[in-house]
């Protein structure tokens, strides 16, 4: 019987997304660990064929959302998590771990600053699949929903062109059907070019279930968006394993 895939999450002081992203992880078939930062080092990821980075406020987000988890994580283990996307492990990065993955260079350059609301926003958004290949989103739709909750989520680029072509070429791999918080492009959410490390703002640990929705009404499909997300993700690391892919 194949051992099911090891997902690791990198706690944080101040994560708080932590356990349920990780009950979200076990639902659909992974064996997933959370793990503080100061209990890591580059043996951690042995065995491992999932980083998660959840979301939260890691150091409270002073100085800039991320910033000092990032420092953090380049000292406990610097360059480790390139040479494990590069060995085949995938990366996620929900909301600050989003914030995390781009600062720490893995994925394409941007920055997460202040909604042009000025203000924490928490609601439903509704996203685009710009990107149906990706292992993330392989079984999501060309439209769903997932909620928001973030101060510092506007995805920026040194200009507005820069995020035109990440639509254009497909690293922009989740967009917001409207203008939700002033990213370029209505980004909310980017790939790398392997595919392998994503990262976005909307939390799907948070749609799991059909009864998560707002509307009690609601009979989009039988689980909730999040249940795919998961599950697309989980399938693809499983048909990697299957075939002996290293990591």
């Amino acid at each position: 019987m194949e051992k099911r895939p090891r997902a690791l999450l990198l706690k944080f002081p101040g994560t708080n997304c932590d356990a349920e992203t990780a009950r979200a992880l076990r639902s659909v078939g992974f064996d997933a660990e959370i793990a503080p930062i100061s209990t890591v080092n580059r043996a951690t990821l042995d065995g491992v064929r999932l980083v998660v980075l959840s979301g939260g406020f890691s150091y409270g987000d002073y100085v800039m959302s991320g910033r000092i988890a990032s420092l953090v994580t380049q000292l406990r283990i610097d360059g480790a998590l390139a040479e494990f996307r590069d060995a085949g492990g995938y990366l996620l990065g929900i909301c600050n771990g989003f914030q995390i993955l781009t600062q720490l260079g893995l994925l394409p350059a941007g920055s997460l600053v202040h909604n042009t609301s000025g203000r924490f926003q928490c609601r439903w958004v509704t996203l685009e699949n710009r990107a149906p290949d990706s292992p993330f989103l392989r079984n999501m739709p060309a439209r769903f929903e997932f909620p928001i909750a973030h101060a510092e989520g506007r995805f920026v680029t040194t200009d507005p062109a820069t995020a035109e072509t990440y639509v254009a070429e497909g690293l922009a791999a989740l967009t917001y059907a409207d203008d939700v918080n002033g990213s370029f492009a209505r980004i909310a959410g980017m790939q790398d070019e392997t595919g392998r490390v994503f990262g976005l703002m909307p939390h799907p640990e948070r749609f799991m279930r059909a009864r998560d929705h707002y509307d009690p009404d609601w009979s989009g499909a039988e689980q909730g968006s999040g249940h795919y997300f998961f599950q697309s993700l989980f399938e693809a690391i499983a048909d990697d394993q299957s075939k002996g892919a290293s990591v």
